[in-house]
């Protein structure tokens, strides 16, 4: 009991001090010149032999619990441009701390051709291939290329008695969250306004399972956090609750819904959790200058002022869904996702600032999750991404066609990100690269080297033996 606890008090700590990383906003570089010239120095000397490491490092056998982290987005790039700005060239994030690390395709395939790629996949595609293993078209949700609804790993780990929870800084109907726990042609379809439009046959009134939203709370994942309120608000169109609001089959499914982060924190076992913090996506954690043509003067990036001092850190939702799934009194484990989704919006909105703090802010709760792990012996975590992204780390001198903003790193140094995938006033586009991959505890080597999308889907699969 006393090593239990111990460790429990370990993992809380470490989310309290992500907690405290992020809202701290952007470091001053005063505060940080010495302390990180010395990290840099610490990380290049302690490389040295690492196999003993990795060899430790591989574990077989099964796994109690599943942490799955997707930063959408999230490609190479704009995980070492966030290491450059907060960490140092020479630093490290918590996501570089894995021992195990591979690379996976991400493609999707066309619509009703799955034996044709489509070699830039979005994120509704890139999550069924996750949550399903199996491969579809862009914009569907974990329906196959011909439309057919494919079990995913939350449904399956609730049919396995697990509990399951769901966790977003995007609203809860967004494709990432909603691969888990719904099926749906288009992944605009996340209310039953939008439902009736684009999916009439996963429409109420047409015999369908209804909205995202509403498949969602039919699915009743333990813990829901994120944005997306108005989509609750719509009402349905059919069946026992016609008529009334989306929130009100949520409570009648017997969900505990808050709305802050205070009342998040008050959240206690016993009831599903809903929780709702935005009528639509949360605001994201930094500001700056957007890139533009022909650059920007170097800047720093500073804390968001519009955002709400009652919205949560992804951290402060992934460490309360940790404490609401974590009983060791049941002889059944876990599955939680926890997605950091605005890497990807400010990637396309062209904001370096945006797109770093949500990289900072996503690593801050992957450090809680690993340190949770270390902890809880029998926890498998995997940290990854949907696809990659547009931004890219150029010479400051560097010329180019596209949009580029300079910043001004925690070490003093400018760094010069270039975003080149649509033209001005457009939204940039995803890029079919492979993407990194890591993992650790039981059956993390799984993901050793390069492999699919969808082998994720087996990985979990075996480790948690679901069926």
């Amino acid at each position: 009991m006393r090593t239990v606890l111990a460790g429990r008090r370990k993992w809380l700590a470490a989310g309290a001090l992500g907690v405290a990383m992020v809202a701290a906003a952007p470091v001053a570089i005063a505060a940080q010149g010495n302390q990180d010239d010395q990290g840099a120095r610490t990380a290049s000397a302690g490389a040295g032999d690492r196999t003993q490491e990795v060899r430790q490092a591989i574990q077989g056998g099964h796994a109690r619990n599943v942490i799955l982290f997707i930063g959408d987005g999230m490609g190479q790039s704009e995980i070492t441009s966030a290491r450059n700005y907060e960490r140092g060239a020479a630093g490290r994030l918590a996501m570089d701390e894995f021992p195990l690390t591979g690379d996976y395709t991400t493609y999707a395939v066309e619509k009703g051709n799955p034996a044709k790629p489509d070699y830039v996949t979005d994120s509704a595609a890139s999550g069924t291939g996750w949550a399903t293993g199996t491969k579809t078209y862009n914009g569907a949700i974990s329906v196959d290329a011909y439309g057919n609804p494919v079990p995913t790993l939350l449904e399956l780990a609730k049919r396995s008695g697990l509990r399951t929870g769901d966790v977003t800084t995007a609203e809860v109907q967004d494709a990432t969250p909603a691969v888990l726990g719904a099926h749906v042609v288009d992944r605009d379809c996340k209310g039953p306004d939008e439902t009736t439009k684009k999916c009439a046959q996963n429409a109420k009134e047409n015999g369908g399972a209804g909205s995202i939203s509403e498949q969602l709370v039919q699915t009743r994942p333990d813990v829901l956090l994120g944005g997306g309120a108005k989509y609750f608000d719509q009402k349905a169109t059919a069946g026992q609750f016609n008529g009334k609001p989306v929130l009100e089959q949520a409570k009648a499914a017997g969900y505990n819904v808050v709305n802050t982060a205070d009342d998040l924190a008050k959240a206690r076992p016993g009831k599903p959790l809903l929780g709702l913090f935005a009528p639509g996506n949360m605001p994201v954690n930094w500001t700056g200058p957007k890139a533009a043509q022909g650059g920007t003067a170097p800047t720093r990036c500073t804390a968001n002022p519009a955002l709400p001092k009652t919205q949560p850190k992804l951290v402060a939702q992934t460490q309360k869904a940790l404490q609401l799934l974590d009983d060791r009194r049941s002889n059944k484990g876990f599955f939680l996702q926890v997605e950091g989704a605005s890497i990807d919006k400010q990637d396309h909105a062209a904001d370096p600032c945006g797109q770093i703090g949500e990289t900072i802010d996503f690593d801050a709760a992957v450090a809680a999750g690993l340190a949770y792990a270390r902890s809880h012996t029998d926890t498998l975590v995997v940290v990854t991404a949907d696809h990659g992204h547009t931004s890219q780390i150029v010479s400051n001198d560097a010329k180019t066609p596209g949009q580029t903003a300079t910043l001004i790193t925690n070490e003093g140094a400018n760094m010069t990100l270039n975003y080149g995938t649509a033209l001005p006033g457009s939204s940039m586009e995803h890029t079919g690269t492979q993407v990194r991959i890591a993992a650790y505890g039981p059956q993390a080597a799984n993901v050793v080297g390069l492999t699919n999308q969808t082998d994720l889907f087996g990985t979990v699969k075996r480790a948690l033996r679901l069926r």
